[in-house]
């Protein structure tokens, strides 16, 4: 027999206090290539790849998607992943995507052996019944598509279904383009009919709607009646109303909309099948679509193909009308702006680079813009209506431009090089002057044509008659190199994250004390001295104005000075809103060599 024994908690409690999770600081090692191919859609917008190959798999080998890829990961070392956008520089049409069908769910036994299959959807505001001819001889899901898309096609021109196998998922897209363009969820096959106007309603017109007589008329009285509108729609609006509202027991059975050009009273029936198909429609003015709704037949599809309301990770992503470039690169910011650094946009002119630009410089995400040219003119030191030159003379520290004959892409090398910089490791900052770019062909250039383009700050990729080639000068368009630009970034960025996270994950409070603010002082010299370790900054003489104990022309032994001013020294409004000291720091860019000069004597 067990005898009970008292628990130590009577005598001792403890308790565990998990911290949480540090905070990650933005990725710097990443670049987002945004374009217009029609592949991503724009609602999940942004895809990862992590080789070129996976991107040939979704772009082919032809798309400037693919091709800006390539030369981002040709580079050594070679960077772990690309981030892909969608812009929609053209309006775009809806699209309906499927959940990812199991792999027994896309055995052709299932398929084949429904011969007449059927689902509904509503499609720029118009229900329709889909009945694919049999699916009895398909061999694979692409025919399965095919099927359905000629089906489609019939509804709503250029209307197509692909199977993909990728995603395991089959896609509808709407024939037509823009802001009306809209899908629904696939559901059961349902019976649908319509009655189409070509003007107004007048006093005294009736609609019977399963057996229901509705009249229209200019003033309410009592029945089942429908105001006239001043419009044609503005009559077919109160159509609708009256009828999703009333209890009559045949005007309930269906649900009421308008199409998308005001035209036609649409009648849903609401329960899926062939019951619907009997369903009364006659109309004393107007065309009816037929004495009974139609439709309700066929063997439903819709959950096979995945696309219902309720299927799993199924989604619609509605038409859009066509967004500048600087458009799509807001939205980018917005909604994974801490995703991704470096940007490039395919297919962007001159114009769209000059709008971008600015918005880069003043994001309060950390970016940097890439821009490709094969504008001639680079190379002409009187031209000045280049995007270089343009670019230069706005000054911007955010954007750099590389000019290559024969690559518009090349850009996405020099970033792919200048981005995979290790900034927690030692010794492992790089200035990208005397780098290649693996696959861009070098161009070979005169001192005249060097010297233009140096004079707008344009990179380029150059033979060197020692059978070199290298990227020169490696600068943005201010004239700033562009290591010591993103370098910088990564500074601040990881300055934020420490400071962040040293409040965030402290078990009760920093106070604000001196000996609080002093943790925080710490924690900024801690990403200091990471930044020397790496490279980007070194001891040396500090040449600007000085502060706390610093003064111009002193020696700064760690390359770095902190100053945590005195708590005391705070503003009363300051220290009631809860704010550390402003602290400031002095940090000594290393620099790098770029060119050297040498004399030799010789005596004989």
């Amino acid at each position: 027999m067990t005898t009970a024994q008292l628990p130590i908690s009577r005598l001792i409690t403890g308790t565990v206090n998990l911290s949480p999770n540090a905070a990650q600081a933005q990725n710097l090692n990443t670049e987002l290539i945004i374009g217009s191919s029609n592949v991503i859609d724009v609602v999940s917008r942004m895809r990862q790849y992590l080789s070129d190959t996976a991107v040939a798999g979704d772009f082919g080998t032809a798309a400037p998607e693919y091709l800006a890829a390539v030369d981002w990961f040709g580079q050594t070392p070679q960077p772990p992943s690309v981030l892909i956008g969608r812009w929609a520089q053209t309006a775009t049409g809806a699209q309906l995507f499927g959940a990812s069908l199991s792999v027994a769910a896309q055995l052709m036994t299932a398929w084949t052996v429904i011969t007449a299959p059927a689902f509904s959807i509503t499609i720029n505001g118009t229900p329709y019944t889909i009945s694919p001819a049999s699916f009895g001889t398909s061999t694979n899901l692409n025919g399965i598509a095919a099927l359905i898309q000629t089906a489609l096609a019939a509804a709503v021109a250029g209307s197509t279904c692909v199977w993909n196998s990728s995603f395991a998922q089959f896609q509808i897209t709407d024939g037509t383009t823009g802001a009306t363009s809209a899908l629904s969820f696939a559901s059961a096959p349902t019976a649908f009919g319509s009655v189409t106007y070509s003007v107004n309603l007048t006093a005294a017109a009736t609609v019977t709607i399963g057996g229901t007589v509705v009249t229209y008329v200019t003033a309410i009285t009592t029945g089942a009646q429908i105001l006239i509108g001043a419009t044609l729609a503005a009559t077919l609006a109160n159509a609708v109303t009256f009828l999703n509202q009333s209890a009559d027991t045949n005007l309930s059975k269906a649900v009421y909309s308008v199409n998308q050009a005001g035209t036609a009273l649409q009648i849903a029936y609401k329960t899926a099948g062939t019951a619907g198909n009997t369903f009364t429609l006659t109309a004393s003015i107007g065309t009816a679509s037929g004495a009974t709704l139609s439709g309700g037949s066929g063997t439903d599809i819709s959950s096979m193909l995945g696309m219902t309301s309720a299927s799993s990770g199924a989604y619609v992503a509605q038409g859009i009308a066509a967004e500048s470039a600087v458009s799509a690169v807001t939205i980018f910011d917005n909604l994974f702006g801490q995703q991704w650094y470096g940007l490039t946009v395919c297919g962007a002119a001159d114009a769209d680079h000059l709008a971008i630009a600015p918005f880069i410089e003043a994001s309060t995400n950390k970016h940097f813009y890439g821009v490709t040219t094969q504008e001639a003119g680079v190379l002409v030191s009187s031209v000045t209506t280049d995007i270089a030159a343009e670019l230069q003379a706005l000054g911007f520290n955010k954007t750099c431009v590389q000019y290559s004959s024969n690559s518009p892409y090349a850009v996405n090398s020099l970033l792919g090089r200048q981005l995979t910089v290790d900034y927690t490791g030692n010794n492992t900052v790089i200035t990208l002057f005397y780098k290649q770019e693996p696959g861009v062909q070098a161009e070979t250039l005169n001192a005249t044509q060097i010297a233009a383009l140096e004079a707008s700050n344009c990179n380029v990729y150059v033979a060197y008659n020692n059978n070199t080639t290298i990227i020169e000068p490696a600068v943005v368009c201010s004239g700033q190199f562009i290591d010591t630009i993103v370098g910088c970034d990564a500074l601040v960025i990881d300055a934020q994250t420490a400071l962040f996270n040293a409040l965030y994950t402290a078990a009760t409070k920093i106070p604000q004390t001196d000996a609080g603010m002093h943790i925080l002082a710490l924690q900024l010299e801690g990403i200091c001295q990471q930044y020397v370790d790496n490279g980007l900054g070194a001891p040396g003489t500090w040449n600007s104005g000085g502060f706390g104990t610093l003064n111009q022309g002193d020696y700064l032994p760690k390359g770095y000075y902190v100053y945590q001013p005195p708590v005391a020294s705070q503003s009363q409004a300051n220290r009631a809103a809860r704010k550390s000291v402003p602290f400031q720091i002095a940090f000594k860019l290393a620099g790098a060599v770029h060119t050297a000069d040498f004399a030799i004597s010789v005596n004989p």
